[in-house]
């Protein structure tokens, strides 16, 4: 059952091809009208809080070793807008008709050169759709795990891409999560990879 709704109407501000400004007349507790905004990637009639539609726009992919599970696949990829590199996990937005997996196995190639394997974690709560910053945008990303073989590469990064593929084993995981500036998705997944058997590094989906 949806819970009542505290908005009267939304419209968009901007109009740009990838993200847009949307204005909520908002609703308080005492009955007054204020302005809320929020962002979003999506066309104005798929927004979120006129379509109810959770489906996925991007991935994270938790990509480990092939042959040495103590080993995950990161990347040092600058932001342009907090002009740093930060340590994070591979990732990127779902293309039209791509499944999170399909998605998951180019986004790894395109900025690892490696090649990706998805595991199949069945119906693991952290395999759900789940919203990103949602107090400024109702993007909705998914995990993906899983994992590769090859060699790292930048050959394949696009133009506008500075990515730096890496490895990082349990040490420079603990590091990095000491030490450096990581997404916060990453952060909670590290957190998770250093803790994880090597011998069954996927038993925490279970």
């Amino acid at each position: 059952m949806k819970e009542k709704t505290y908005f009267n109407d939304v419209r968009r501000l901007t109009d740009n091809p990838f993200l847009n400004l949307y204005e909520m007349d908002a609703i308080a507790h005492s009955g007054a009208d204020f302005k809320y905004y929020f962002a979003s990637r999506r066309s104005e009639d798929r927004i979120l809080v006129r379509s109810g539609d959770l489906t996925p726009e991007g991935v994270l992919v938790y990509a480990l070793d092939e042959r040495d599970p103590s080993r995950i696949l990161m990347v040092h990829q600058y932001r342009y807008p907090v002009d740093r590199y930060l340590y994070e996990l591979p990732a990127g937005l779902i293309e039209p008709g791509e499944t999170p997996e399909e998605a998951a196995i180019r986004e790894i190639r395109e900025e690892t050169g490696m090649e990706f394997a998805p595991y199949d974690a069945g119906m693991s709560g952290l395999t759900r759709p789940y919203m990103l910053a949602q107090g400024i945008t109702d993007e909705v990303g998914i995990n993906v795990f899983g994992t590769v073989r090859g060699e790292l590469s930048a050959d394949y990064q696009e133009d506008t891409e500075y990515i730096r593929p890496m490895w990082a084993d349990i040490n420079e995981a603990r590091r990095i999560l000491r030490e450096e500036i990581t997404s916060m998705r990453a952060q909670l997944l590290l957190g998770m990879f250093v803790h994880a058997d090597p011998q069954a590094p996927f038993e925490f989906l279970k």
